[in-house]
């Protein structure tokens, strides 16, 4: 049996701006996404069964080899994404799959929470065929990359991506108050391809990339919470002007005490919040998924 693993990401700083060329901090999670492949020698059917955090089945397809025709499947609109996925992968490298087999993946953190259940899977498929997985992204899902190089990362990085070239450093980022960071789940999916394909580059000046690459550098490498709380608040100021969206602060959480900064795409998925009182303020305010820092990050 062939075994595969990525980690899923988390965008720290520079999201949206990342796109064009601003230097981000992306951390890979603790949990990842395992892709598992049984070959059968002579078998033109490949078999696959997707499961969830719970060990729940949620997806189900079979192929016929080697045309990757979809002979059975459970959800109809994730078969044929996964089938053009397979189908460029194929492509890309002639010798894959040229026999059939069973495939299983199983998913460690819940899929909805945005944490990167696509770019792992990604990470994998790609490992798998022994193919790009930047070219394997770009076909398929689009964006920066920073959630691929999160999936082949062993620890913090930097990302920045030039002239359609990623380029990914290795960090190392685990302030010492780590114990004042949560992240906290606002309840809802964001669609981030969508807000990819909406977000207008030609806003990003190289003043704002200056600025960003400047914050990124400063909440990476800071000792002092409150330099690290006042570069998330000036943030937040950038970014919310290039997508004229207000910080989730001010628009949900005007009385929390502490410091928010939005994670990714705006309006949902993860949000990082500083303060000792975090966990009581959202469990109050309905938001009970809440990771403290050394959970969910993967750290070296």
């Amino acid at each position: 049996m062939s075994s595969f693993y990525s980690h899923g990401k988390l965008l720290i700083t520079s999201e949206y701006a990342v796109l064009a060329g601003a230097k981000a901090l992306a951390i890979p999670c603790k949990k990842g996404q395992h892709l598992n492949f049984q070959l059968e020698d002579g078998s033109k059917e490949l078999s696959w069964n997707s499961f969830d955090c719970e060990g729940e089945k949620w997806f189900e397809v079979n192929f016929q080899l080697p045309s990757f025709k979809i002979t059975k499947s459970t959800d109809q609109s994730t078969a044929e994404r996964l089938q053009k996925i397979l189908i460029f992968s194929a492509k890309e490298n002639p010798f894959f799959l040229l026999e059939g087999g069973k495939v299983e993946t199983y998913i460690e953190f819940n899929r909805l929470w945005g944490l990167g259940s696509s770019s792992s899977l990604i990470v994998n498929i790609a490992s798998w065929a022994k193919i790009n997985p930047y070219h394997l992204l770009n076909f398929s899902y689009g964006g920066s990359g920073y959630d691929v190089a999160c999936g082949l990362a062993k620890g913090p990085i930097f990302y920045t991506k030039k002239q359609n070239k990623p380029k990914v450093e290795s960090t190392t980022f685990s302030p010492i108050f780590f114990e004042e960071l949560y992240f906290v789940y606002l309840n809802q999916k964001a669609d981030s391809q969508q807000a990819v394909q909406d977000f207008d580059l030609k806003k990003v000046s190289s003043g704002i990339i200056k600025k960003l690459d400047y914050l990124t550098e400063l909440m990476s490498s800071t000792t002092n919470l409150n330099e690290f709380e006042k570069a998330m608040e000036d943030h937040e100021k950038i970014i919310g002007s290039l997508i004229n969206q207000r910080p989730i602060k001010e628009v949900l959480f005007s009385n929390f005490p502490g410091k928010i900064k939005s994670l990714g795409a705006w309006g949902g998925d993860f949000i990082l919040a500083t303060g000792g009182d975090t966990i009581k303020y959202f469990e109050k305010m309905g938001y009970t998924t809440i990771v403290p820092w050394k959970k969910m990050c993967l750290v070296v």
